[in-house]
C-alpha cells in the first residue's frame, strides 16, 4: 500500500518520483482501513506500506494497529531519515518488521543520490532498529556510478543487519536513464501473489508497473478489481512475457522493494518482504514466528 506520495528526499533514481511537493492522493484513511478489510477477508498474510514516504502519513501508526488486529503482518518501507519515538514503539510490536534503501558507505556519494544529507540520519535509525531488537532488512540499490555500493552493503553488515539485499537500477519513474518503463524492468513475479495500491488508489501487479493500473479501489471492491478482466489480462500478458525470457531476465535480482523469494520459490507475499535468515525455515517467515524479544 503506496499511502503517500510525499517524501523528505528526492531520490533522483526514484520509481515513484516522490518529494517534498507530494501528496497522499485521493486515498483517505477511512479507504485504507476499508481496503485492508478487504484483503484481510480474501485470505491476504502480508501488507506492507510504502511511499513516498510512509512515516510522514500522520495515520501510519493507525493503519498498522488496524492491520495487525486483522491478522496481516506488517512492514513498513522507510527511508528512515526521522522516527519518532511513538513510531518506534509502533515499529516494535509484534507482527511489525521495517525495510529501508542504502545507497551508500560515503555521505557526499549517498546525499548525491538522495538529493539530501540523510547518510547520518538514516545510519543512525538502522543502528537504532537493530538496538531494538526489531526485524530489518536493507537494500542497497547500485546505480552503477562508483556510489560504493558494495562498501554499503559490508557497512549495513557491521551495523548489524542481517538480510542485504541488492538490486540493479529500474528504470521506472526518475530512474529512467536510457531506457524506458517497461516489461523489462521487472523482475518477473509481478501479480503473482502480490499487487500494489497506489495514493490513488490504482491497483498495479507491483509498484514498478505502474503504466499497467487494472482498476481502482475507489471504484469497486478489491476482490473485484483483482479478478476483474483488465487484471486477468495483465497477468497474462505478463506470465507470457515473463515466459518467453525465462524465470528472469539475465542478471536480474528480486525487486526491492518487492520479494525476495529466498523461502519459497514463488513470489508469495508471506514470505517477501519479511523473510528473516536468522530465523527462516521452510515455508515460513519472520512474522509468524517472531516471538518476544
Amino acid at each position: 500500500m503506496e499511502i503517500t506520495g510525499r517524501c523528505q528526499l528526492e531520490c533522483r533514481h526514484c520509481y515513484a518520483e516522490s518529494g517534498p511537493g507530494g501528496t497522499h492522493g485521493a486515498m483517505t484513511t477511512t479507504d485504507w482501513v476499508r481496503v485492508l478489510d478487504q484483503a484481510a477477508e480474501l485470505g491476504v498474510e502480508m501488507v506492507q506500506f510504502i511511499g513516498g514516504e510512509p512515516t510522514l502519513h500522520p495515520d501510519l501508526p493507525r493503519l498498522v494497529r488496524h492491520a495487525l488486529g486483522r491478522g496481516l503482518a506488517v512492514e513498513v518501507f522507510s527511508n528512515l531519515v526521522h522516527v519518532t519515538e511513538p513510531l518506534w514503539e509502533v515499529f516494535s510490536e509484534p507482527g511489525v518488521s521495517v525495510a529501508t534503501s542504502y545507497y551508500s558507505d560515503d555521505p557526499a556519494r549517498h546525499a548525491a543520490i538522495t538529493g539530501r544529507p540523510s547518510y547520518a540520519r538514516t545510519r543512525a535509525n538502522i543502528a537504532e532498529a537493530v538496538w531494538r531488537g526489531i526485524p530489518l532488512r536493507a537494500g542497497v540499490i547500485d546505480l552503477d556510478d562508483g556510489q560504493r555500493a558494495e562498501q554499503a552493503q559490508a557497512e549495513l553488515a557491521v551495523l548489524g543487519v542481517s538480510e542485504i539485499g541488492y538490486d540493479r537500477l529500474r528504470q521506472v519513474g526518475r530512474g529512467v536513464r536510457d531506457q524506458h518503463a517497461s516489461v523489462e524492468q521487472l523482475c518477473g513475479r509481478c501479480g503473482d501473489g502480490v499487487a500494489a495500491i497506489s495514493p490513488d488508489g490504482a491497483v498495479w501487479p507491483c509498484v514498478f508497473s505502474r503504466w499497467l493500473p487494472a482498476g481502482s479501489v475507489l471504484d469497486a471492491e478489491l476482490a473485484a478489481v483483482l479478478t476483474g478482466a483488465e487484471a486477468t489480462r495483465i497477468r497474462g500478458e505478463l506470465a507470457a512475457v515473463f515466459a518467453g525470457r525465462g524465470d528472469r531476465p539475465a542478471g536480474a535480482r528480486p525487486c526491492y522493494p518487492d520479494c525476495n523469494p529466498a523461502c519459497q520459490p514463488n513470489c508469495a507475499p508471506r514470505c517477501g518482504p519479511m523473510c528473516n535468515p536468522r530465523s527462516c525455515r521452510p515455508n515460513s517467515c519472520w512474522p509468524q514466528y517472531r516471538g518476544g524479544r
